[in-house]
């Protein structure tokens, strides 16, 4: 796979869900837990219509710095002021995925959920919290979740075909891949995703065209990728 490290270390406008695929990938594409480049939580910042510039600031600060626990401790302590925002439940939850406490991460993600259920972005971030627990069943359930509320978030489609990816189920990985890259083809890591399900199902020609088409994107990727075994039809 694409390295995790590195993915996570070039941005949920997403949010980090800039989900560099900054440049390629909406907003929400951009926010994916660990595996968010930098810049991320800066745009993730951008997009939250209930934080004030003053607290975007000091976030960012604290975010320059590395202090991800001092992000959750200072949206914990303006949660007790405005428990009913969903933005500070995000926040906190972004920071704690950060600081890899995923059981932590996924229940301020619910609840940010829970408070804004129309928000995309929350529930593929909690989908991925899930995966990060070794759970794409519930992952899978709330991605599904999110496509009844929008079916345009390529992150969404993406995060469905990575957890049937987690359950070695290509099959029916492969059809969420496509749409992830129908939606965003300058998607690296959906791309990726997709010719290694090509790969595993053995569909040779289709391999083929994802690694044309990912080296067009990120030839080092397309290297890894073109040296996927194939399998036998």
């Amino acid at each position: 796979m694409i390295d995790a490290a590195r993915r996570c270390r070039r941005l949920a406008a997403g949010t980090a869900l800039a989900l560099s695929l900054a440049a390629c990938l909406s907003p929400q594409a951009q926010l994916l837990l660990g595996l968010l480049p930098e810049g991320t939580f800066t745009t993730l910042l951008t997009n939250m219509r209930g934080v004030s510039e003053p607290n975007r600031e000091r976030l960012a600060a604290l975010e320059q710095k590395g202090d991800w626990a001092g992000i959750a401790e200072f949206a914990q302590a303006q949660r007790k002021l405005d428990p009913h925002n969903a933005d500070w439940w995000l926040v906190s939850g972004y920071a704690y995925s950060q600081l890899a406490e995923y059981r932590r991460a996924a229940d301020e993600f619910q609840e940010a959920v829970r408070l804004s259920p129309e928000d995309v972005t929350a529930r593929n971030l909690l989908a991925q919290s899930y995966r990060s627990l070794g759970q794409p069943e519930r992952a899978i359930r709330t991605l599904d979740g999110a496509l009844q509320v929008s079916r345009d978030s390529a992150m969404t489609w993406y995060l469905l075909g990575e957890s049937y990816s987690d359950l070695k189920r290509p099959e029916r990985a492969v059809g969420f891949y496509e749409r992830a890259v129908e939606r965003e083809p300058k998607f690296a890591e959906a791309v990726y995703g997709l010719g290694v399900a090509y790969a595993r199902l053995g569909r040779k020609a289709e391999f083929d065209a994802a690694v044309r088409h990912l080296q067009k994107l990120d030839p080092s990727a397309a290297r890894k990728l073109a040296a996927t075994p194939l399998a036998a039809r």
